[in-house]
């Protein structure tokens, strides 16, 4: 029979014994998930364009706009049928932008503002694991939901388009003949990944670390500094370089794809170029740079606290 000091001795050392680790990937994952729970833009803005776009490219096939381009020469045929399907992917693009460049400048800035910083500091997350969480949306997450997306989408289109061209009688062979829709989804894919993802991160980890650094007004913050250096340079030089490399970065215009038409690089005149992606110097200064920036946004928000 234990005494009673015993007992409390038991009890202090089941106390004092540490708790089990959480594991990094699971705190990474949930780390995810509460930012997709936070910022539901991240999928409902991508849901919207896709409807509208749907609704307008379905006024258009109802009304036999589109059906114009099944009776050009082969030459032609292609690229003219797949023009639709390339505006409404340019559409969600833009968007994927655009989301990625608020969600930025929000993903530190909101939580000391709410100063729900104070809870979220108590949890077992470290402020690394936090902070990577939080740019593997523009990075990994949007570019991959906005690439499902407009996938469907235009799977919906080639079908609404079919049901149509069934409808008053006609043959759906020259539109599925002329309409690569593997290889414009693959193109997709990789002008998403390369050109809307790895290119303008430099860009988003700077507006991540405004975010952390900011108190206030962080979009007037993340402009402001960009437009100095650019007004010092036109002013001394005459030059518009930092402003073209930075207007680059954000549209994506990466040397990913040779294409006659750079709006539409799902053509069917496009070649990847993953070599030459690969092997450009501005993307590897570009992922130093963000990772400069990361690194600055994990020690902000290890020292900031709430606004």
């Amino acid at each position: 029979m234990s005494t009673p000091s015993n007992a409390m001795s038991e009890s202090f050392q089941a106390q004092s014994v540490a708790p089990a680790a959480f594991p990094a990937t699971r705190a990474f994952y949930w780390s995810v998930r509460r930012e997709l729970w936070e910022y539901r833009s991240i999928y409902i803005a991508p849901l919207a364009v896709a409807a509208v776009a749907l609704f307008a490219f379905s006024m258009s096939a109802i009304a036999g706009i589109w059906e114009k381009a099944l009776k050009l020469d082969p030459a032609q045929a292609s690229e003219a049928v797949a023009q639709p399907y390339d505006i409404a992917a340019g559409l969600m693009m833009l968007t994927c932008i655009i989301v990625s460049v608020f969600y930025c400048l929000e993903a530190l800035h909101s939580e000391r503002r709410d100063r729900s910083i104070l809870f979220w500091k108590s949890l077992p997350v470290s402020d690394l694991t936090t902070v990577l969480a939080k740019v593997s949306i523009p990075l990994v997450v949007l570019p991959l939901l906005t690439f499902a997306i407009a996938v469907a989408m235009q799977g919906i289109m080639l079908l609404l388009s079919s049901l149509i061209l069934l409808g008053r009688g006609q043959s759906v062979a020259a539109l599925w003949t002329k309409l690569s829709f593997f290889r414009m989804s693959l193109l997709m894919l990789y002008h998403i990944l390369t050109a809307h993802a790895l290119w303008p991160l430099p860009i988003y980890c700077w507006l991540i670390l405004v975010s952390g650094w900011a108190r206030r007004a962080t979009f007037l913050w993340a402009v402001l500094p960009l437009v100095a250096i650019g007004g010092v340079e036109l002013i001394v030089f005459r030059t518009g370089h930092f402003a073209a490399l930075v207007g680059s970065r954000l549209i994506g215009a990466a040397p990913a794809f040779d294409s006659p038409d750079n709006m539409f690089p799902s053509g069917p005149m496009t070649h990847i170029t993953a070599g030459t992606f690969l092997s450009s110097p501005g993307l590897w200064i570009g992922l130093v740079v963000a990772a400069a920036f990361l690194a600055a946004a994990v020690r902000l928000r290890r020292y900031q606290g709430p606004i």
